[in-house]
């Protein structure tokens, strides 16, 4: 079981992609392995044959366990009843196994038919659009790995495809009224649980918040609409201003930018921004590395290409490490303010809130409608003192009323 994220000690062996007997090439799809941090997607590392499969979909394993045996030429998995050997006893054992005759080639049945779909080689992605676009893959010519059929191969497909349906998250199972239902808690929502008690126990929580202005942010994003951005693909929204706010309000006040580390605190020089992305099964937060480095756009770029894969599991393990704070909007789920808890080793997390349109007092006293967000700020107090919290949220206070700072 390979260690596909720095806080993973067991993963859940969700889909075999190969079976017993077929060839493997390095860089195909082997497996999809649910990790604490999300389901993966895992490529082989070397080319052979697998020839033994020791997990059954379903399973959990330690990491460094082993899970498969890819066979190279003139190699033979161990007999299947045969319990490993420690390593003080191997070299005792060697010699006896040496003397053992042959075990037999079990004769296999032959398996049952597959149907054209089944034998067909794509991923796990590549099935899930072609499923919904009514796509026949077995119409197409794959540009994978060994010709496994990969997404881009359906963009040309050349089939009328239907508007796929609006992604949402899975219905909860229906329960009778009277009954109840245990749901066993899966890799991510355990280490979720783990790490977020261990946060709120040892890390001392303040929390801070501001109320802004958002015309501005309102006003421009109607201009980029109507200028024509309004392609989902590239359209910069309103999160869009908020995270490089955030990114910039760091530069600023660079001492939230940091992580308490025992006799120390270690203050970051790059800023690698998690954006918190919800998913079927929790949530994660890829990492924008060197977020100060890009501009508004190369930051909406790259949150919508990180979200998209992790909703894909498409992820890479590295792309999970590494942040140094983090911004997590639940505005578009309509909640005007909340608290968020403090990802550990990270200093502060920002909790952002809804855009509510509300009666407000202009500067000449009169009441009129406007726009309101509500920010929130979770500091490790261990690291940021109050004063150090003000004076970024002011920074970020400054940037989002005055989003055209955020365009140079």
């Amino acid at each position: 079981m390979p260690k596909l994220s720095d806080t993973m000690t067991e993963g859940t062996l969700v889909s075999w992609k190969k079976k017993i007997g077929d060839q493997v090439t390095a860089g195909e799809i082997l497996a999809e392995i649910e990790t604490d941090k999300a389901t993966m997607e895992w490529e082989a590392t070397d080319d052979g044959v697998l020839k033994e499969i020791y997990v059954p979909e379903g399973g959990k394993v330690n990491v460094g366990d082993r899970i498969a045996f890819i066979a190279g030429e003139g190699e033979e998995a161990e007999a299947k009843n045969e319990a490993p050997v420690p390593a003080e006893t191997k070299k005792e054992a060697e010699p006896a196994r040496e003397k053992k005759a042959a075990p037999k080639a079990k004769e296999q049945k032959p398996a049952a038919p597959e149907s054209e779909v089944t034998r067909v080689k794509a991923s796990p992605l590549a099935r899930k659009i072609a499923e919904e676009k009514g796509i026949d893959l077995t119409s197409l010519k794959g540009s994978g790995p060994g010709g496994r059929i990969v997404e881009k191969d359906l963009d040309s497909a050349g089939h009328p495809a239907a508007a796929p349906a609006k992604k949402t998250r899975a219905a909860a199972p229906a329960i009778s009224a009277g009954e109840s239902a245990r749901i066993n808690l899966t890799g991510m929502r355990k280490v979720i649980a783990d790490r977020l008690v261990s946060s709120l126990g040892p890390v001392p929580h303040f929390y801070l918040n501001i109320e802004i202005n958002a015309d501005a942010l309102m006003r421009v994003r109607a201009e980029l609409k109507s200028a024509g951005e309004d392609d989902d693909a590239t359209k910069i929204t309103v999160n869009d201003f908020i995270l490089k706010g955030a990114v910039v309000a760091a530069l600023r006040e660079p001492k939230v930018n940091a992580a308490f580390d025992g006799d120390a605190i270690i203050q970051y020089g790059d800023i690698n921004l998690a954006v918190a992305v919800a998913i079927d099964e929790g949530l994660v937060t890829p990492v924008i590395r060197g977020a100060q480095n890009k501009s508004l756009r190369e930051i909406s770029a790259a949150v919508k290409d990180l979200a998209h894969r992790a909703r894909n599991k498409r992820m890479k393990p590295e792309e999970f490490q590494g942040g140094t704070l983090t911004v997590s909007n639940l505005g578009s789920y309509g909640i005007d303010y909340f608290s968020a808890i403090i990802n550990p080793p990270q200093a502060i997390i920002l909790s952002i809130g809804a855009i509510v349109r509300q009666p407000v007092v202009n500067e000449a006293g009169a009441i009129v409608p406007g726009y309101r967000m509500k920010i929130g700020m979770s500091c490790d107090h261990r690291v940021v003192d109050g004063a150090i919290g003000a004076d970024y949220l002011k920074a970020l206070r400054q940037l989002l009323e005055n989003p055209s700072l955020l365009l140079l």
